[in-house]
């Protein structure tokens, strides 16, 4: 049975409350959310207003440099307090991590009933071990910070996709637990559509073809399976196809995430000679740190993929992605993450 409490105003002029109303077991949410992820914040209510209601925080600087922030939801009736909170991060630099840290913390001080922490994109999870004295593994850091969060009652669940590498989950304890969610689910919705080639898929390495290859198999029983790997050719490592054949089929490499993108080029560049009819490509977090333009058909003569699928995980890459005309096609994650929350 649906509960229903009219006694709090929701972002639509209706009033309800949230930590009571359920749609179907759904639970709603009270959303903050940091600058970046403010369209995916509005996007959510307009999806689903009955669930989710967002509160604009201002987030500003003294002159000084440091944080001046005021959480929306506060005044002047405090909508936060006793409900089930819902946080949009994004931390694609370190001063708003920082900042949103400040949020995170003042939130848990706020007497909520649960605090999920919505992290598409976990930037750190690359480097989360090291190989000399010195080093900083920050995927292990920016967890302890998560994990020496206030206590709520109830673990702050800190959910997050196609985490790079799995292990990472465990560096979150205590007060703060991971979530893992993916994806992979936005991508076979595109592969199922009549209009699609593609009939084959590929992995870049063996790492990521154990991490997904069994995702594909149900999905697409009757599709090949492609794995390459670097191997090493004198003093250079270059990639080869390890297991299967691409041969006039129509491949897709699958990946977690692209920074340079020099992999994912030589993949494809084995599979081409291997004699694919055609290569696209597929991550779920656009980072390019050196930039896209090598990647598009109209920065370039042509693209090393037919299509690049990403997700907008990390909007403040693929917002600045051209899409009209170009290879590249952002999916939009905001579906997948309705259902996982």
């Amino acid at each position: 049975m649906q509960k229903f409490q009219p006694n709090v105003l929701n972002a639509t002029g209706g009033n309800r409350t949230l930590s009571q109303h359920y749609l179907g077991g759904e639970k709603g949410f009270q959303i903050i959310s940091c600058e970046a992820q403010e369209g995916l914040a509005k996007r959510l209510v307009t999806y689903n207003p009955a669930r989710f209601n967002y509160h604009p925080t201002k987030w500003g600087k003294f002159a000084d440099g440091t944080d001046e922030i005021e959480i929306g939801g506060f005044t002047p009736d405090n909508k936060i307090r006793g409900e089930h909170v819902l946080f949009l991060a994004s931390f694609h630099n370190n001063d708003v991590t920082l900042s949103q840290f400040h949020v995170i913390q003042t939130l848990c001080e706020s007497f909520v009933e649960t605090l999920t922490v919505l992290l598409p994109y976990y930037p750190t999870g690359t480097m989360e071990r090291i190989t000399k004295e010195g080093q900083v593994a920050t995927a292990s850091t920016l967890a302890r910070l998560f994990s020496n969060l206030p206590r709520i009652g109830k673990p702050i669940r800190v959910a997050v996709y196609d985490l790079h590498t799995l292990q990472n989950r465990f560096y979150l304890s205590g007060n703060a637990l991971a979530s893992l969610h993916s994806g992979i689910p936005l991508l076979l919705k595109e592969l199922g559509q009549a209009t699609s080639k593609i009939n084959c898929v590929a992995f870049p390495d063996e790492g990521a073809c154990k991490r997904f290859s069994y995702i594909f198999a149900e999905a697409f029983p009757d599709w090949p399976i492609v794995i390459c790997g670097k191997v090493r050719d004198g003093e250079k490592r270059i990639v080869t196809i390890q297991d299967g054949n691409p041969s006039g089929l129509h491949c897709i490499i699958v990946d977690d995430l692209v920074q340079t993108g020099g992999t994912l080029i030589e993949c494809a560049g084995a599979l081409r000679r291997a004699g694919a009819e055609t290569v696209s490509a597929y991550v779920t977090h656009a980072v390019f740190p050196k930039g896209w333009k090598k990647f598009s058909n109209i920065e370039n003569e042509s693209s090393p993929f037919e299509t690049f699928f990403v997700t907008n995980s990390n909007p403040m890459v693929t917002d600045k992605l051209p899409q009209e005309g170009d290879v590249f096609k952002v999916l939009d994650i905001m579906p997948q993450l309705v259902k996982d929350l």
